[in-house]
């Protein structure tokens, strides 16, 4: 198989079921608790790759592009490259949805309920609201094994609300472990982030059960990529705050204007999640886990897993300034770090 070499959109699966006070620093202050140089993967090269662990005790990886790229990591147990890519998801050539980016799906998020995998994935185009929310399942997660039930949801600013002002990309399964309660999470721009409770059979949105979890009152509104965790009665809600891609070196963003990775809690996952210092996300709250230092530029497009000895994962892309001078989005590497969490709040390891 050919080494890992292509774009990704981060997906690491988990092959187990689903179900895997404050800091006295400052908010800001995300490097002064230790670790938060993280394990930056040179042979990943993935533009947003989604690692997983599987029963065969491999690491699995989901991308953006090349219609949901299948990627294994090479050394059982560990997240550490080289990625082998073995297939795609929809290899039937697109999505079943009827949209214009039907044949470049973005975000998987993958996961494993019962005995099937489940991924949601996104179509839609650059810059549009008019997106959608796929989902395709597998019994064995390999390629060719995948059917592709298309649309469980789409935005447009003539649906109903809230979808008429949110965009539907960048899903993210959450199952609550104390109730079995399946929720969607999504949003992009376009009002932030909302949440949605599924049907028993993960299809379908139950209508009227929309709320919001994140707003960015402050225009462009860049919040994007949720992802929804639990660890000892807190629900965490991670994500990606900035300019995520078409960086150029000569005119990079402004400092803080990049994408960064941020998070807030809640007791339950309706919300309201606050960050550290008690402001509510949908208040603009949210403190920086994870940004931009040294030759790491951008992480975002992050997700959480387990790994084999039960210690939670945090996993992004990023751009790796030495490695990539330009800041290309499609030589983007996966980073990631153990979470550690002190008096209730996620703080980054390297061990």
């Amino acid at each position: 198989m050919p080494s890992f070499n292509g774009r990704t959109a981060l997906a690491l699966v988990s092959l187990g079921t689903f179900g895997s006070t404050v800091l006295s620093a400052p908010s800001g202050d995300w490097k002064g608790h230790g670790g938060w140089h993280g394990h930056n993967d040179p042979f990943s090269n993935a533009s947003w790759p989604l690692p997983r662990r599987v029963y065969d005790g491999h690491y699995y990886s989901f991308s953006t592009h090349g219609l949901t790229v299948i990627s294994r990591a090479s050394k059982k147990g560990s997240i550490d490259g080289y990625w082998e890519i073995i297939g795609s998801v929809l290899d039937a050539g697109s999505s079943v949805i009827d949209n214009p980016g039907s044949t470049d799906p973005w975000a998987p998020d993958v996961h494993k309920v019962g005995d099937t995998y489940y991924d949601y994935y996104s179509v839609s185009q650059f810059g549009s609201q008019i997106s959608a929310i796929g989902l395709a399942t597998s019994k064995t997660l390999m390629p060719g094994s995948w059917t592709d039930h298309g649309e469980v949801f789409s935005s447009d600013p003539n649906a109903t609300y809230p979808l008429n002002v949110t965009n539907a990309i960048d899903a993210n399964l959450f199952i609550d472990p104390k109730t079995k309660t399946p929720y969607i999470n999504y949003g992009s721009f376009w009002s932030n982030i909302y949440q949605f409770e599924l049907t028993d059979d993960l299809k379908d949105i139950k209508q009227d059960t929309a709320v919001q979890l994140s707003l960015d009152p402050v225009a462009p509104q860049p919040e994007e990529g949720a992802y929804m965790n639990y660890h000892d009665g807190w629900y965490y809600l991670w994500y990606s705050h900035g300019t995520c891609c078409g960086y150029n070196a000569s005119a990079l963003p402004a400092p803080g204007e990049e994408y960064s990775i941020r998070v807030g809690r809640s007791r339950s996952p309706r919300g309201p999640f606050v960050d550290r210092e008690g402001v509510k996300l949908t208040e603009g709250g949210g403190y920086i886990v994870y940004g931009s230092h040294d030759f790491v530029y951008g992480p975002g497009g992050q997700g959480v897993l387990s790994d084999y000895h039960g210690r939670d994962v945090l996993y992004y892309h990023y751009v790796n300034t030495i490695l990539d001078p330009t800041y290309a989005d499609n030589l983007k590497l996966l980073g990631w770090n153990y979470i550690d969490y002190i008096q209730g709040w996620p703080v980054l390891s390297y061990h």
